[in-house]
């Protein structure tokens, strides 16, 4: 079982920035890709980004390819998201997945999401 905290969201004005981080509980972390997705009210979840496990790869949705970046210290069992240039359209719960099948798509472990809020 792998536990997943997020902190760093919070109310942030159009154009700020915000730093997301996701700790796992266990060191087995290292070896799993990680994903960030949203979820905004009303509307469904989607996908934000992710990278491999080595973090030599990283992947964005269309919507924050150039304003995102995806990171992970494995020695720390720690991923981040920095989020530049937020826009309105950014406001949702941000959650931090993993899991053995996260390579293909399938994410089994979830946290608990934190709100980011942008202002317009």
């Amino acid at each position: 079982q792998v536990q997943l905290v997020e902190s760093g969201g919070g109310l942030v004005q159009a154009g700020g920035s915000l730093r997301l981080s996701c700790a796992a509980s266990r060191r087995t972390f290292s070896v799993y890709p990680m994903g960030w997705f949203r979820q905004a009210p009303g509307k469904e979840r989607e996908f934000v980004a992710s990278i491999t496990w080595s973090g030599g790869s990283t992947y964005y949705a269309d919507s924050v390819k150039g304003r995102f970046t995806i990171s992970r210290d494995n020695a720390k069992n720690i991923v981040y998201l920095q989020m530049n240039n937020l826009k309105p359209e950014d406001t949702a719960v941000y959650y931090c997945a993993t899991g053995e099948r996260a390579a293909k798509g399938q994410y089994d472990y979830w946290g608990q999401g934190t709100q980011v809020t942008v202002s317009s």
